[in-house]
Order: C-alpha cells, then structure tokens, then sequence
C-alpha cells in the first residue's frame, strides 16, 4: 500500500491517466481496435528526444554556455535576465522541462542566501514562465506542440503562423517583467574553473539531435531517427537512458487508450464535440489549468478538427495553475526543496504573475484567431 502510495505522490499526473484508462476500460473492454489509438509517432520521437536532451545535460554543454553569459553580468537586473532568457530560447529546442532543470538550479546557487535573496524568488517564477512561453514557439518546445503537430499533421507554415505571434509577445512581457527587477551591481564568480568540453564527445549529441528534428520535421521517418538514437547513446554511453521520462511516455499511452475509448462512447463523442465547436481555445485553456496542457491536448484533439485554436490554447494554458504546465513543478520542487524555502510566498508570486500573463495572453489569442 506504502509503495502505491508513494507512487501517486511521485507521478500524480501519470497515476490519474492509468486511472482514467482502466476506468474507461469498463465501458469499452480491450480489443485489437486498442492498436489504432497510440500515436507511435510521437511517442517514438518524444522518446528521441529526451534521450538526445539526457545526453547533452550529461556532457555540461549547456551549463558552460550559461557560465560564459553570466560572468559577464554586472547587475541584478542583467543577471535575471539572462536567467530568464536563457530559459526562453533554450527551451524552444531542448524542452521546457530540461530548461527548467538546467537553469533553475543555477539561479538558485547564485542568488538564495544572499543579498539579492528577495530577487529570487520572482526570478525563479520567472525562468518558470519563460520557459513555458519560449517553448509555444517550436514542434519540439514541449511534448503537446509535438503531438498536435503530429497528429493534425499541421504544415509547417500553419504551425508557426499560430505560435510566432504569440511567443513574441510572451517575449516582450518578459522583457517588461525583467525591468522590475533592482539595478544594484552584482559580480558572478564561479570558484572552479569549467571542465573542458570535448568537441569528440559532443559530436554523437548534435548529430542525434540533427536527426531528430528532420524526423519531426518529417524530412527521415521517425523509425531511422528511433533507431539511430537508441544505437547512437547505446554505444555513446548507454547510461543516458536512465535520464529519459519514462512516466511521461507511459502518460501519453494512457490518456491514447482513455480518449480512444471516449471516442466509441456514442453520449460523450457529442457531448464533447458540443462543447469544443466554436470554444476550443477557450476550452482547451481552462481545461489545461486543472489537468495541464499535455493531457489536455491529448484529450481534446479527438473531439475537434481546430488545431490552431487547440495549439494556442494548449500553450497558453501552460501557465497559469502550478498543475497548468508539468514543467512548472519542477521549479516549484526545486525551491521547495532548499532550507527556509518560503513556500506560501512562492505561490503568491507565481499564481499573480501567472495569472496576469494567462488573461493577457488569451486576449491577444483571439486577436491572432
């Protein structure tokens, strides 16, 4: 019992989708019609990814950049914005969630426990937004842009079209946001120098990351990208599988076989549709705030043929709540887990600032539309 508990505690949005898979189960029991629910697609080139993103956390190439800009700071207000900015462009390749794991830390170690301690906070919240913002941009920003794509089979054009209006307004909010912060001079130092990076070694990374996104762009098929990862890291270093988000795959495969089986139940097909016609962004964006934007994309896109306004409203959905955006957990565990962590202040200034950025973002949305 401890150990499921456990569970549910660790992977809350996973345990939901298992739950809401075998629930469904009993009004459509298993089939081979199962078979035509999973997208082996995305999950293929989601799975890709993440193993290319594990390995060039692994060889510190994005913590060395990150270390070039900073030491060239000189103010509170620079520091925070490069923080902030290196999680909104870096995001729109390696995913809002490993940016969040690569820079969030860094931000901590430089600005808790100091005297730029009250900066902190909100600019924790911040790389949190940016990183959610910076990731609408891109197929591969974050793993709902990947599925529409895949799954509308949207063109190029019609993606961007969507997500370029948005994403640079979240650019200039961002940039407003960064303005409140102090002008007081700050010096970044880092006591050890950086590793060297091996060219040698960041060759396998790079290229597998090469291959991914021409699969995603649907330039190779994505079984020679899947193949060619699991051979590439197998023999790179095979370690670097450990660091792949199993719990978001298996995610995904439970909310594929729950809205697959709605989508045979006649009553919830309509009533669905019903809902969605004319509301999908609307829709799409409230719902994400209570079971985030990942399985909200999943679930809705069964029920309406809108992929811009599920595209847009997925991704505006991503802030807001803290559960609006997986990726926001993981700063909010971050801070949380740092001693004197002021968690009730934490979620002040995330939720004012993110609900602020929400309304905001889903007025101009209807302008886009």
């Amino acid at each position: 019992m401890k150990r499921v508990k456990d569970f549910i505690q660790s992977e809350t949005v996973l345990a939901a989708a298992l739950f809401a898979a075998l629930l469904s189960m009993l009004w459509v029991p298993p089939s081979k019609e199962y078979l035509a629910y999973f997208d082996l697609r995305v999950l293929a080139l989601l799975f890709c990814l993440m193993a290319v993103m594990a390995a060039l956390q692994k060889v510190g190439f994005l913590q060395r950049i990150a270390r070039v800009i900073l030491e060239r700071t000189k103010t509170i207000r620079s520091l925070g914005r490069v923080l902030v900015l290196l999680c909104f462009f870096s995001s729109m390749f390696i995913t809002n969630d490993v940016a969040l794991l690569t820079f969030v830390p860094l931000a901590i170690w430089i600005l808790h426990g100091t005297e730029q301690d009250r900066a902190f906070i909100y600019v924790v919240v911040l790389q949190t937004i940016a990183a959610n913002l910076g990731s609408m941009l891109t197929p591969v920003g974050n793993p709902q842009n990947l599925f529409l794509y895949s799954h509308f089979q949207m063109p190029d054009a019609a993606f961007f079209a969507a997500t370029v209006p948005i994403t640079a307004v979240g650019f200039l909010l961002l940039l407003a946001g960064c303005l409140l912060l102090p002008q007081k001079p700050v010096s970044v130092t880092f006591k050890r120098k950086a590793a060297p990076l091996s060219f040698r070694r960041l060759a396998v990374p790079f290229v597998l990351l090469a291959i991914c996104l021409l699969a995603v762009l649907r330039v190779l098929p994505y079984q020679a990208a899947l193949f060619c990862v699991i051979a590439g890291i197998f023999f790179w270093d095979r370690k670097v599988f450990a660091g792949v988000d199993y719990a978001l795959l298996a995610t995904f495969v439970c909310f594929f076989v729950f809205v697959g089986n709605l989508g045979r139940i006649d009553a919830i097909h309509t009533l669905l549709e019903q809902l969605l016609a004319g509301r999908e962004l609307l829709v799409s964006a409230l719902v994400s705030q209570v079971i985030s934007n990942v399985p909200a994309s999943v679930l809705l896109s069964g029920f309406t043929e809108n992929a811009r306004a599920l595209l847009l409203g997925t991704n505006i959905g991503g802030v807001g709540t803290l559960v609006a955006s997986l990726a926001s957990l993981i700063s909010y565990k971050l801070y949380a887990k740092l001693p004197g962590a002021k968690i009730g202040r934490y979620l002040l200034v995330f939720t004012v600032l993110n609900i602020g950025v929400f309304a905001f973002l889903l007025g101009v949305s209807y302008l886009i539309l």
